[in-house]
């Protein structure tokens, strides 16, 4: 029974499930794209040489190349990153630069007075605590 818990935990856990479900939605979304490039995109450029863009291939030695099923493929990957990059890098980089802190200054370089022993400004000529004149370091 501690392991169907524990399994249940894990995979009801927030990260997991939302991890699943972006994969889901990350493959459907592959798919509409390859579609668009298959059934829209190239006729479209097949439309300048009246040819049909997905059936070319060639034939060396009985073997036959479809390239142009490749060349589906590469559009569609150009179009996949392209969208990606566009609505989700650049959103969240942006995010990520909103939240980011101020670079906290490093702390001043101090010396010790030699009269009351408090820590001073490394340029200062006074101490502000005793009012002694500091001797300079050469």
């Amino acid at each position: 029974m501690k392991v169907a818990k524990e399994f249940k935990d894990f995979v009801l856990r927030g990260n997991v499930v939302d991890l699943a479900v972006g994969i889901v939605i990350g493959a459907a979304f592959g798919a509409v794209v390859t579609a668009l490039v298959k059934d829209v995109i190239t006729p479209l450029v097949g439309l300048a040489g009246k040819f049909n863009f997905s059936s070319l291939k060639f034939t060396a030695n009985n073997s036959v190349f479809l390239f142009g099923d490749f060349l589906n493929a590469l559009v569609s990957f150009v179009i996949l990153a392209f969208v990606i990059f566009f609505f989700v890098v650049k959103p969240v980089n942006t995010l990520v630069a909103r939240t980011k802190r101020p670079a906290v200054d490093a702390p001043t370089p101090t010396k010790t007075c030699g009269y009351c022993y408090s820590e001073v400004n490394i340029a200062a000529t006074r101490c502000p605590f005793c009012t002694s004149i500091l001797v300079t370091e050469a």
